[in-house]
């Protein structure tokens, strides 16, 4: 059961990792929003680093489910798309490193993840793939990091999981504020 300290925005409390997709295919123009969102999303020096591989359709993700590790096989192959994010390590301006290439690919996923709830559909961020073999089957760039696989669809069946997936299956809680916030005045006492 979750539990919300203070009122956030709806398709906050809403957005979580399922593992039950339906196979339905996205619609394109709900796709390319999803990825719109993104594109918004705040950069160091407007640096936009993320890069999006976006796998659709039998081939186009025929190198996404050969680079799943087994255990996330078992669920994430019903996706209609599965996005690979990734980051370009270094300013296309001065060729010098961008340290904050992550972080901001971080918030670009974040901006795509809320915008695919607000559109009825579900997004789950993985780390349980090989990503050199993804890296060689892709032909990605030198200058790219790989962050994470993510799958994105409609809502499926909770019957059509694995059994030990089914006792994961639903929104999980958060921990306190009050564990990860460290400030040195008495603030964090304040939001008891």
């Amino acid at each position: 059961m979750r539990h919300f300290e203070f009122e956030i925005m709806p398709v906050i409390q809403e957005r979580w990792s399922p593992r039950a997709f339906s196979e339905k295919p996205i619609d394109p123009l709900d796709l390319k929003s999803v990825l719109e969102a993104a594109r918004w999303a705040p950069s160091c020096f407007n640096e936009q680093p993320w890069r999006f591989v976006v796998g659709v359709g039998k081939e186009g993700l025929k190198a996404f489910h050969e680079a799943l590790l087994p255990k996330n096989a078992l669920w994430a192959k019903k996706a209609p798309v599965m996005i690979l994010i990734c980051a370009q390590k270094v300013f296309s301006q001065s060729g010098k490193e961008n340290p904050y290439h992550a972080f901001d690919s971080g918030t670009a996923w974040g901006f795509l993840a809320l915008e695919a709830k607000k559109r009825g559909l579900m997004t789950h961020a993985m780390a349980g793939f090989r990503k050199e073999q993804l890296i060689e089957a892709l032909l990605l760039p030198h200058d790219w990091t790989v962050i994470a696989l993510v799958a994105m669809g409609y809502y499926g069946e909770i019957k059509d999981l694995d059994e030990q997936l089914v006792q994961q299956e639903e929104p999980g809680d958060r921990r306190s504020l009050e564990t990860f916030i460290y400030t040195p005045n008495a603030f964090v006492e304040d939001l008891k």
